[in-house]
């Protein structure tokens, strides 16, 4: 029998945002394909609290969040405890604004959304707006995105206005991100940490893949890698 996996889905909840109404369904999708079992808490960004006590962090689209800070702490927890972890568009931005900050030593960094007149950024304005459309990601070869997605190259949908500011990119990069996926000018779209149990983040939405029926295999991954945390919390009693 599969354990259950307690998902804690951090982000502002509202019918208006289609990522978050497509999760559920896609975990439910989940349940009935694959036999994983996911059950799933919603959690403000201003009133996230213990997320140690879950099997998966995902941080959903939906910016800006009410709290910057409630979304960049529920990434350094998971980050920091080995709890598989998923950000997707405005919580790749916060996953890199986290690193950056407390890995990096970049404490003043700011999101050009949150903080439009700080004075060093490292999420900026897209040049384009990537709202409503969709584009080519490469895909690094023996990356996870790379094992995960199964090829070297994927069309993927996107809801966003801002992204990585290209020039901090080394600097991240140095300090242990992997930035596994680009788009056709060559900025980045997936960033992974290969030393944590499962720490993907995306800019483009995976839960808005296809019509709902059939997860995107980096959803699919996460559910595998929170049961699979579920399991082994359940063999040595935590």
């Amino acid at each position: 029998m599969t354990e259950k996996a307690r998902i804690a889905l951090v982000g502002d909840r509202s019918d208006g945002v289609r990522s978050h109404v497509r999760i559920p369904t896609l975990f439910a999708r989940l349940a009935e394909r694959d036999g994983l079992e996911l059950d799933a808490y919603w959690l403000p960004t201003d009133a996230v609290g213990d997320i140690t006590g879950f099997d998966g962090v995902w941080l959903v689209p939906g910016s800006p969040y009410r709290s910057e800070a409630g979304a960049v702490e529920t990434v350094r927890a998971a980050r920091e405890n080995g709890v598989p972890f998923l950000g997707t568009c405005a919580g790749f931005q916060h996953a890199l604004l986290e690193f950056a900050r407390n890995v990096c030593g970049l404490g003043g960094i700011g999101h050009a959304e949150n903080e439009p007149e700080s004075a060093e950024r490292l999420i900026v304005p897209l040049a384009c707006s990537l709202v409503g459309h969709e584009g080519a990601v490469h895909v690094t070869p023996g990356t996870r995105a790379a094992r995960i997605l199964g090829a070297d190259r994927s069309v993927e949908r996107y809801h966003c206005s801002y992204g990585l500011d290209a020039r901090h990119l080394d600097t991240l990069a140095a300090n242990g991100v992997v930035f596994s996926g680009f788009d056709d000018d060559g900025d980045a779209r997936i960033a992974e940490l290969p030393e944590h149990p499962f720490f993907v983040a995306s800019l483009f939405q995976p839960e808005l893949a296809g019509d709902g029926t059939r997860p995107h295999p980096l959803v699919e991954a996460f559910a595998r890698a929170a049961v699979e945390h579920a399991k082994l919390s359940v063999h040595s009693g935590l």
